[in-house]
């Protein structure tokens, strides 16, 4: 079995559904099962609407209202009938969110973003497996709940892969075509969880596992994988192909095109991924695989936006050893900071981290009990793999340098 992967660029309008449609014909589409995200920004819209009902925000009818009318405007623009089964099916899931959201007790935030957010994503494969059925492309609609089977970690839950793994080798035939939900699961206790932002790939990798899938294929709005974020950088290359180890090194580093949890399953089986464009099918694309030489071989740029620089160093000036050291993680670990870059020195530790659950201020009282602190919010971290000079310059040029550190392969470099 093949395993797809939409994103939610591929399937933003009624066009890009249609266009779904065009990659299939074109790619064959007996035996896959395709992994799609929520449509365009849904994500977004959801989390919105997840802030709003904590906030008791009077914006949240508002919210709803709005992703309603996305959704319903392009179900109007796919299907002729206006009666069609489809609008029943999308009904029931808004139903089931405004149900949630007025009978809920829960305060856990996490929680409730697992119950409301991933609605976003049984919307859009609904939508997409009805239009497939519609134009002559039979599909079966799963719920990937019933498959992928996770611990309550909610927001960033931990696959329980023996369990999975049963489910889905033992419910899926071969020579069908499946549609299911990306960054979606099933907490085994019976209520949602979702992978972590960005998930869908990583739902994806693990369907690929659990089937000993022929390969993966992504596809993006770009044309592969590229050596730099065509949204910062005016000049890009397309990687043809690179190794297992090269893509995880980028992923590790906070290559957006693909999730980081993706490729260690796709590793452990040697399956091929492809990255391609849902414009150009049949263009090359990136393959990624065991060995792959970097080809070209260029310096490969990773941003990463909305960075925290953290200093901490010891209040009576003394060594910043071990044991310090492990405090610190330990704290960075309960207020679930991402580290993204680690230098330390004989009395002082520095991270550049992400603070995406909003816990640094809590962080910053209790490392203030014990070290000296300063940071800098809003700063950028870039990673350079296989840098030359010129590559530094370019990065460094006009901006203000607050860390450089440098390995054989690699440069980081925070900026102001």
């Amino acid at each position: 079995m093949r395993i797809f992967k939409f994103g939610g660029a591929s399937v933003k309008d009624a066009n890009g559904v249609k266009n779904v449609a065009n990659v299939l014909r074109k790619t064959g589409y007996d035996d896959i099962l395709i992994v799609i995200s929520a449509m365009g920004k849904m994500t977004n819209a959801f989390e919105k609407i997840t802030n709003a009902y904590f906030n008791k925000s009077k914006e949240l009818p508002s919210l709803i209202d709005w992703v309603k009318a996305y959704h319903y405007d392009i179900i109007t623009n796919l299907f002729k009938e206006k009666t069609h089964s489809i609008v029943n099916e999308v009904e029931v899931l808004f139903a089931g969110l405004d149900s949630f959201i007025t009978h809920n007790k829960s305060a856990d935030y996490n929680y409730v973003y697992d119950q409301i957010v991933p609605i976003a994503e049984l919307i859009s494969t609904k939508i997409v497996g009805f239009y497939l059925n519609d134009v002559g492309i039979v599909n079966s609609w799963i719920d990937v709940r019933e498959y992928i089977k996770t611990n309550s970690d909610y927001r960033d839950a931990k696959v329980d892969w023996e369990l999975t793994e049963q489910n889905i080798k033992t419910k899926l035939l071969s020579k069908k075509l499946y549609i299911t939900q990306g960054f979606l699961a099933g907490e085994t206790g019976g209520s949602n969880s979702t992978l972590g932002r960005e998930g869908s790939d990583y739902s994806a990798g693990i369907f690929a596992y659990c089937l000993n899938a022929k390969s993966l294929t992504i596809w993006k709005d770009v044309e592969g994988v590229l050596n730099a974020d065509p949204r910062y950088f005016k000049e890009t290359q397309l990687l043809q192909q690179i190794s297992y180890t090269e893509a995880i090194e980028l992923a590790f580093y906070g290559a957006s095109v693909i999730h980081p949890k993706t490729l260690q399953p796709l590793q452990k089986k040697e399956i091929p991924l492809y990255v391609k464009s849902f414009v150009n099918p049949e263009d090359g694309g990136t393959t990624v695989s065991r060995g792959a030489h970097l080809l070209p071989e260029t310096p490969c740029f990773i941003v990463k936006k909305g960075q925290i620089l953290l200093s901490i160093s010891s209040i009576d000036f003394s060594f910043i050893v071990e044991r310090n050291i492990s405090e610190i993680f330990e704290l960075l670990h309960q207020h679930k900071m991402k580290v993204n870059l680690i230098q330390n020195s004989a009395i002082s530790f520095s991270v550049c981290m992400d603070d995406k659950y909003n816990n640094f201020d809590e962080l910053l009282n209790k490392l203030r009990n014990k070290f000296n602190i300063n940071f800098d919010k809003n700063t950028s971290l870039y990673t350079i793999r296989h840098f030359d000079e010129n590559a530094i310059k370019k990065i460094e040029k006009n901006n203000k340098i607050l860390l450089k550190q440098m390995s054989k392969e690699t440069v980081q470099i925070v900026i102001q």
